[in-house]
């Protein structure tokens, strides 16, 4: 090698690695040099990681918020939904209920007939027996009277004024079976105490009420009470 104003060092390349008088300072800096490039690498390996798990935490924020932002529309118009069903259910069961009420007051003033509730009543003013008390309602497309609660038992009474009035409740087919005009068995009465009795060994297979129910037998004359169903 040549030297340079006297102050070169003589330098040997052997096996990839030149050395020379002040050698340990050139190995020591080529070792340097390898090493901050061997960080350097690492470093770059570093940084294209981070980014890309940036980028990964990014894309799944974004998915996230656009499905949360997605179901919050979602059930936003679901609640508009049923709310706006909800407020046309109201408004037809408030239509359906006037109606009800006006064709029940309608139907009220028609020849002396009573509404209540969903039956209209009819309170006959003559006296027939049992059998032609019931054939006077059948005519005018009803029956006599089924008692199916204590408040249509006490709307009869009231009606009646405690006078004694025949129902549609008889045993004429076995005695000591209640049974309705409808065929159906009674299974709870409004009895007076004592009844039925079939008083002094008489056939009372028939039933009247005023105050409470007795059985009376049917060849009696008495006034009586009709229904028929409106809905």
């Amino acid at each position: 090698m040549q030297q340079e104003d006297g102050r070169a060092d003589d330098v040997y390349e052997n096996s990839g690695v030149i050395y020379g008088r002040s050698g340990k300072e050139i190995t020591t800096c080529n070792i340097t040099r390898i090493q901050s490039s061997k960080h350097t690498e690492s470093d770059g390996v570093k940084i294209r990681s981070s980014s890309v798990e940036r980028c990964v935490s990014l894309l799944l924020c974004v998915f996230l918020l656009t499905a949360v932002v997605a179901l919050c529309v979602f059930f936003t118009q679901e609640r508009q939904q049923l709310v706006s069903r909800n407020e046309n259910l109201t408004r037809e069961r408030d239509r359906l209920k006037q109606e009800k009420n006006d064709l029940q007051s309608s139907l009220g003033k028609v020849d002396g007939w009573i509404c209540h509730q969903s039956s209209l009543y009819f309170f006959s003013s003559e006296r027939k027996n049992w059998t032609e008390s019931r054939r006077s309602c059948r005519e005018r497309g009803a029956d006599l009277i089924i008692i199916n609660n204590r408040e249509e038992e006490d709307f009869v009474t009231q009606v009646s004024v405690f006078n004694s009035v025949w129902i549609g409740l008889t045993d004429t087919d076995e005695e000591g079976r209640w049974k309705w005009v409808d065929g159906s068995t009674m299974t709870s009465g409004f009895w007076m105490s004592g009844e039925p009795n079939s008083f002094m060994g008489l056939e009372e297979d028939c039933v009247l009420a005023s105050y409470g129910w007795n059985d009376s037998p049917c060849n009696v004359a008495y006034g009586w009470i009709c229904e028929k169903t409106i809905f």
